[in-house]
C-alpha cells in the first residue's frame, strides 16, 4: 500500500540537479531568516513605544524599498550575474539588519527600512534566475515547485521561531535574521558553482544583438499587469483574513495559526507530486485559470452565513491552497518561457515587483474596504476581481496562441 505512494514521491523529486537542490536549500534558510519583518509593527509599538501610525509608516517603507530592490536586482542580475547579486544582497542586507537592532532613532530606522528591504528584495530576481539557469528544461516547473516548497518550510519554521525570540527580546530578531542572511550569502559564495565569463559574455551579447526588454514585450506587460492585480487580491488571505477570523468568526489566535499553517503543510506534502503529474500536460495559462477560479471560490466561502466557523475557515484555506498550487508554479513557467538567459533578470524583476506592490496595496486596500463597506462586500469584490483575472488570463492565452499561428503561417 505504501510502496506506490513512496514511489510517487520519489519520482516527483527525482531528476533535479544538484544546483537546484542547493538553491532551494539556500532559499529555505533565506525564508527562515525572514522573521523580523512580520513582527515589525509589534516591535515599533511594543519595544520602541511608538504609535500605530509610525508602525504603519515603517512597514510601508519596507514595501517601498522592496519595489526598488526588485527592479535594481533584476537589472544587476543581467549585468553581473545572479551569483554575485545573491551574495552581495544577502551579506549587506544581513549586516544592515544587525545595525538596525542597535538604533532607536526613528528617522534613522525609517531610512534603514528602505535600504534593508532594497537589498533583501534584490535577492529574489537573482535567485529566480539562478533556478532557471541550473534546472533542466523539462523539469523547470518542478524546480520552481521545489523552491516554493523550501520557501514554505523556511517561512513556517522561521515564524514559529520568531515568536519565541520576540518573547525574549525583539532586537534579537534582527540579529538572528541578519546572521542567517550573512550565512546564506557565504553558502552561495562557497557552494554555488561560478558561471565563468558571465560579464564578458553579457557585454558581447549587448553589443552584438538586440535583447528584448520586458517593457518591449506586449504579452509580458499584459501578463504582469493581470498578475499584479491577481496577487494583490490573493495577498489578503494572509493579511486581512486572519483578522476576519478573529473579529467576525471569533476564532482564537492559536486556532488561526494552525488553520493558516495548513497552507504550508499542504503545499509541502502535495505540490511536488501534483506538478509531477500535470507538468507539460496543458499550457501554463490553463492551470493558472483553474487556480484563479479556486481563489475566487475560497473568498466566496467567507461570506457564507454558516455557523461552523472553524470548519468554514479550514475549507477556505484548503481550497485557496489548492488554487495556489495550480497558480504560482505555472506563473513562474510563463515568466521563464517569456525570457531568455540574456534578459531573465529583468523579466524576473517584473514578477517580483508584482509581489512588492501587492504587499503595499493589498492590506491597505483590504482593510479600508472592510472598514467602510464591510467584510462581505470585500470578499464578494475580491471574488469578482479574481474571476475577471481568470477571464483576462484566458483571453491573453488565446491571443498568444493566435499570434504564434499567424507567425508560423507567415
Amino acid at each position: 500500500m505504501f510502496k506506490p505512494i513512496l514511489n510517487t514521491y520519489k519520482a516527483s523529486f527525482s531528476g533535479l540537479t544538484r544546483e537546484t537542490w542547493l538553491l532551494s536549500s539556500v532559499m529555505m534558510f533565506n525564508r527562515f531568516g525572514s522573521m523580523a519583518v512580520p513582527f515589525m509593527g509589534l516591535y515599533v509599538t511594543q519595544s520602541l513605544h511608538r504609535s500605530e501610525t509610525d508602525a504603519g509608516l515603517i512597514i510601508t517603507l519596507f514595501g517601498v524599498g522592496s519595489i526598488l530592490g526588485s527592479l535594481t536586482g533584476g537589472k544587476l542580475t543581467d549585468v553581473i550575474g545572479f551569483r554575485p547579486v545573491q551574495i552581495l544582497s544577502s551579506i549587506i542586507g544581513g549586516l544592515l539588519f544587525i545595525l538596525f537592532s542597535t538604533i532607536d532613532h526613528f528617522f534613522t530606522l525609517c531610512l534603514l527600512a528602505v535600504v534593508i528591504s532594497f537589498f533583501s528584495e534584490a535577492f529574489r530576481p537573482a535567485n529566480f534566475t539562478a533556478v532557471a539557469h541550473y534546472a533542466k528544461k523539462k523539469n523547470i516547473t518542478r524546480a520552481y515547485s521545489l523552491n516554493r516548497l523550501a520557501t514554505n518550510i523556511g517561512w513556517s519554521a522561521g515564524i514559529s521561531m520568531a515568536g519565541i525570540i520576540a518573547s525574549i527580546n525583539y532586537k534579537l530578531l534582527f540579529i538572528v535574521e541578519g546572521g542567517v542572511s550573512i550565512l546564506v550569502g557565504l553558502s552561495i559564495l562557497f557552494l554555488l558553482p561560478k558561471v565563468k565569463g558571465f560579464i564578458k559574455t553579457a557585454k558581447a551579447n549587448r553589443s552584438t544583438m538586440v535583447i528584448k526588454k520586458p517593457w518591449q514585450d506586449p504579452f509580458y506587460i499584459k501578463f504582469i499587469l493581470i498578475t499584479t492585480i491577481f496577487i494583490t487580491s490573493a495577498f489578503l488571505m494572509f493579511r486581512v483574513v486572519p483578522v476576519f477570523f478573529k473579529e467576525q468568526w471569533h476564532i482564537n489566535e492559536a486556532a488561526i495559526g494552525v488553520i493558516i499553517g495548513l497552507n504550508g503543510a499542504i503545499i509541502a506534502l502535495f505540490e511536488m507530486v501534483m506538478i509531477n503529474k500535470i507538468e507539460n500536460r496543458r499550457s501554463p495559462i490553463f492551470f493558472i485559470i483553474i487556480g484563479a477560479i479556486l481563489f475566487a471560490v475560497s473568498y466566496l466561502i467567507l461570506s457564507v452565513p454558516f455557523a461552523l466557523h472553524v470548519t468554514m475557515a479550514v475549507l477556505t484555506v484548503v481550497i485557496f491552497t489548492i488554487g495556489e498550487m495550480f497558480v504560482l508554479p505555472f506563473i513562474n513557467t510563463v515568466v521563464i518561457n517569456s525570457s531568455n538567459e540574456h534578459n531573465r533578470g529583468l523579466y524576473a524583476a517584473g514578477y517580483t515587483l508584482s509581489w512588492s506592490i501587492a504587499q503595499v496595496l493589498g492590506p491597505l486596500s483590504g482593510f479600508f474596504i472592510a472598514k467602510h463597506l464591510g467584510y462581505n462586500m470585500l470578499w464578494f469584490g475580491e471574488a469578482c476581481i479574481l474571476l475577471l483575472c481568470a477571464y483576462a488570463f484566458s483571453m491573453l492565452g488565446k491571443a498568444s496562441v493566435k499570434a504564434i499561428l499567424n507567425t508560423d503561417q507567415a
